[in-house]
C-alpha cells in the first residue's frame, strides 16, 4: 500500500469538497470574503500592508473544477499578504549570540514531514533584521527553491532569508490547519510548479504565487474537513507502523535464512552427495580443509570448510577513464551498481562484486561478462562452488568485521582471500539456492504488496 498515495487522495478529497458532508446551514464563504475584502482595504489605507499586484483577472481564470455550494474560489493574494524573504550579506557578520539578537529561521530548522517550526539554531544581530524580513507566530512559510512549496506554521518570531515566502492570514478565510493542509496537497504543489518562474521549476515567485486560486471552504466545514482528515491520518500512521515492523521482520527472516543455510540447517543433507572435501582435494590438493571449527560449529559430515582464495579467485578492480562510453559493450561496475559501459572485461559472468573502499556489505550478483572498478572486488568461484550460493553466502557475512581501517572502510585482498568459507556438497548447494530464492520469491512479494 502507498500510503503516501493515500494521504495525498485524502487531501484531494477534502479540497473538492468530497470529504465530509455540506451543511446548508453554514455561513458561505462569499460573505467571510466580503469581510476580509473590507479588513483588507482598512489595512492598506492605514499602511499596514500594500496593495497587491494583481495580474490574473477572476473574470477570465479557467477555475480547475467545480466547487460545492457555499464554497468559493480565491486568489491567494486577496487574503493574505504573501512576500519573499531578505538575506543581510554576507551572513556570517550578521550572526550573533547576544541576547538581543534575532531569530534567523532557516530550512535547517525544520523536521521531515513537520507541520510547526518551534525553534531555531541561530540568530542575527537586529541590524540584520532591516535588511531581511521579520514573520511572526501563525505565520506560513512556504520553501521557494529546491524543494520548493512546502508550507510550515511558525511557532516563533524572527527573520526570514530569500529561500522562504512567508503568507500572512489578512481575516479568517482559513482556519490554520486547513490553511496547512490545503498547501500540502498534490493540487496546491502543481498551482506553484505552474507558478514557478522559467521553464525548469527554480523558485517562486511572491507575485505569482499570490496570483494562484485556492479553494474557499465555509469556516465551520473547514473545522470538519480538518477532523476528518485527522481521523484518517492517525489510521495511515498506524498502517505505516505496522508496515515498518513488518519489513524489519522481513529483513531478520532473510537473514534468518541466510544464516540457516551456510551452517547446514536449510535443507536436509542427502547421504549419496559426494562430500565437500572429496571434491576440493580433486580441484585444489593444497587447500587447506577442516569439518568445523569456532566459527562454524557442528557442520552437516559432508561438508567442509576452507579459506575463500582456495575456491575463489578475487579479481582487483582496475579505473576505467571513460566510464560513461555508452558504446560499449560491458557493464561498469562499482560497489554500488553500474555507473558506465566498457569495451572490454575483467570478470567473468557469475561474479560477486564486494566493495573495497566505501560501501563494503553491498554484494551484487553479476550474471554477465564485466568490467569492475578499482574501488572493488570481483570474486569469482571456481567449479566446485555454486555461484548463487557464494553470493548468498556473502549476503549473510558482514564484512565490516575485516574492516581495520579507521577512516574510510576499506577491505583488502589478503583479509577477504583468508576468510573461512563453509563448503556442502555442489548437489546440496544446489538444493539451497533453490530454496532461499523460493522463500525471497515469496517475502519480496509480500514486501512490494505493503
Amino acid at each position: 500500500m502507498d500510503t503516501k498515495k493515500l494521504r495525498q487522495k485524502i487531501l484531494d478529497l477534502a479540497i473538492r469538497g468530497k470529504l465530509v458532508p455540506q451543511d446548508p446551514n453554514d455561513e458561505p464563504a462569499s460573505v467571510l470574503l466580503e469581510r476580509i475584502k473590507e479588513e483588507k482595504e482598512r489595512l492598506i489605507k492605514e499602511g499596514k500592508i500594500k496593495k497587491s499586484k494583481k495580474t490574473v483577472s477572476s473574470d477570465t481564470y479557467h477555475y480547475p473544477y467545480l466547487l460545492p455550494k457555499g464554497w468559493e474560489w480565491c486568489r491567494l493574494g486577496d487574503i493574505n499578504d504573501i512576500a519573499r524573504g531578505g538575506s543581510p550579506r554576507p551572513i556570517k557578520d550578521y550572526l550573533t549570540d547576544e541576547e538581543n539578537g534575532i531569530n534567523w529561521i532557516k530550512i535547517g530548522d525544520t523536521t521531515k514531514d513537520g507541520k510547526y517550526i518551534n525553534s531555531v539554531k541561530e540568530k542575527i544581530k537586529p541590524e540584520g533584521a532591516k535588511k531581511s524580513r521579520m514573520v511572526h507566530k501563525g505565520d506560513f512559510l512556504l520553501t521557494n527553491s529546491m524543494s520548493f512549496g512546502r508550507p510550515y506554521i511558525l511557532n516563533v518570531d524572527g527573520c526570514i532569508h530569500d529561500g522562504w515566502l512567508v503568507i500572512s492570514p489578512i481575516g479568517n478565510a482559513y482556519t490554520t490547519d486547513f490553511l496547512y493542509y490545503l498547501l500540502s496537497s498534490a493540487f496546491a504543489f502543481e498551482q506553484f510548479a505552474n507558478a514557478a518562474s522559467g521553464g525548469v521549476v527554480t523558485n517562486l515567485n511572491s507575485d505569482k504565487v499570490a496570483d494562484t486560486y485556492f479553494p474557499i471552504p465555509p469556516l465551520v466545514e473547514q473545522i470538519r474537513i480538518v477532523t476528518e482528515i485527522e481521523h484518517w491520518f492517525v489510521l495511515i500512521d498506524i498502517i505505516e507502523q505496522g508496515k515498518r515492523k513488518l519489513q524489519i521482520s522481513i529483513k531478520q527472516v532473510k537473514n534468518k535464512i541466510l544464516d540457516l543455510a551456510i551452517h547446514g540447517k536449510l535443507v536436509p543433507q542427502d547421504p549419496n552427495d559426494e562430500p565437500a572435501s572429496e571434491l576440493l582435494k580433486r580441484i585444489n590438493p593444497k587447500a587447506e580443509i577442516t569439518s568445523d571449527n569456532e566459527h562454524y560449529e557442528n557442520l552437516p559430515r559432508t561438508w567442509c570448510i576452507c579459506k575463500l582464495n582456495a575456491v575463489v579467485n578475487i579479481v582487483n578492480g582496475k579505473t576505467q577513464k571513460e566510464v560513461k562510453d555508452v558504446n560499449g559493450v560491458y557493464p561498469i561496475y562499482g560497489s554500488g551498481g553500474i555507473i558506465g559501459y566498457a569495451k572490454e572485461y575483467l570478470c567473468l559472468s557469475g561474479s560477486t562484486i564486494i566493495g573495497r573502499k566505501g560501501t563494503i556489505n553491498n554484494p551484487i550478483l553479476v550474471n554477465e561478462n564485466f568490467w569492475n572498478v578499482d574501488t572493488a572486488f570481483g570474486m569469482k568461484p571456481i567449479d566446485i562452488v555454486d555461484d548463487a550460493y557464494f553470493f548468498y553466502f556473502c549476503q549473510s557475512f558482514d564484512f565490516s568485521q575485516l574492516d581495520k581501517s579507521t577512516a574510510l572502510p576499506s577491505l583488502t585482498k589478503t583479509v577477504i582471500g583468508n576468510l573461512l568459507l563453509p563448503v556442502p556438497p555442489y548437489n546440496e548447494q544446489k538444493r539451497i539456492v533453490t530454496v532461499i530464492r523460493r522463500y525471497e520469491q515469496i517475502l519480496n512479494t509480500i514486501e512490494e504488496s505493503l
